[in-house]
């Protein structure tokens, strides 16, 4: 039986049902699913009645999955390393009180991608909701090859070569989160080009959003104003869409040809108990390793 597939804007998000995510996936039904991927960006799949273990089994049909890092005086939630956790819940399920870390999760409340600032870039994330508030906690997405290819051919022709330095703890600190510049700048960051060519659509996307700290090439004000507009660009209303969460919910997004950010909601009066897997780009390594460690160690907080 074929996938159904409802799109939610013309070219960009659909909602996919049809398959039963907690049983094997055949290999026809994976290639529909990883098709609608690619061509759609962003995929949710309502009610699936997956629990951890079906999360991370279906996740590894995308590739390799990340672990998360284990950070420093903080006990992890989950028992599986493969789960990121995207809510609002200590390791104990209360909600969090800490302001410092408080703050630190509202850097995803901005426009981002994840995992931009490692050099081993995310394509697929995937996100379960287990527990939601009953208003707010949504996730908006937005279309990076539509924005690239709409953009003016001026702009196009100024960006082609461009690249961007992308850092998470800019990102943190654009959110109110207490760095300076010069902390900042001791510790590690990435470089990307602002335009790549999606795999798995052969279609141009911007890569930028809230990480992206500067561009090399540029003077720093200039780069970053031009981070800026081109944010700004792509996340107009006509690339942009919401989805609000169901216990169950899934949704895929590919962080090659998007960006996304948290909606708001209270987080000291509702539980959102959010997890994330992380699929890298490319082939599976060939030896163990754990980026997002040595990124959290070479900070030094892990």
């Amino acid at each position: 039986m074929p996938l159904t597939i409802k799109p939610i804007l013309p070219r960009f998000g659909a909602e996919i049902s049809g398959v039963d995510l907690t049983a094997p996936i055949p290999p026809d039904v994976r290639d529909e699913i990883i098709a609608a991927q690619d061509k759609y960006g962003v995929t949710v799949y309502r009610n699936t009645g997956l629990d951890d273990e079906g999360h991370i089994a279906f996740s590894r049909i995308f590739g390799h999955l990340e672990t998360a890092p284990r950070i420093k005086d903080r006990r992890p939630r989950h028992a599986h390393p493969e789960l990121f956790d995207a809510g609002n819940l200590d390791a104990e399920g209360n909600i969090i009180q800490d302001e410092l870390i408080r703050l630190h999760k509202k850097g995803d409340r901005l426009w981002h991608t994840d995992s931009s600032f490692i050099a081993l870039r995310s394509a697929y994330s995937l996100l379960l909701a287990h527990e939601v508030p009953p208003e707010g906690g949504e996730t908006w997405f937005a279309d990076t090859r539509s924005a690239y290819e709409e953009l003016p051919q001026a702009m196009k022709d100024r960006i082609g070569n461009l690249t961007a330095e992308h850092s998470l703890w800019w990102s943190r600190k654009m959110a109110g989160f207490p760095l300076s510049e010069e902390e900042i700048s001791t510790r590690p960051s990435a470089r990307h080009p602002l335009v790549h060519v999606h795999s798995g659509s052969g279609r141009k996307a911007l890569y930028v959003a809230a990480h992206a700290r500067s561009i090399p090439e540029l003077p720093t004000e200039e780069g970053r104003a031009l981070l800026a507009e081109l944010i700004a660009f792509a996340t107009q209303p006509r690339f942009v869409f919401s989805v609000k969460y169901g216990v169950g919910d899934l949704v895929v997004w590919d962080n090659l040809c998007s960006m996304h950010r948290g909606g708001n909601f209270d987080e000291l009066a509702y539980r959102r108990d959010m997890r994330r897997t992380t699929v890298r780009e490319g082939a599976a390594p060939l030896v163990k390793d754990d980026p997002f460690g040595e990124l959290f160690r070479a900070s030094g907080v892990a």
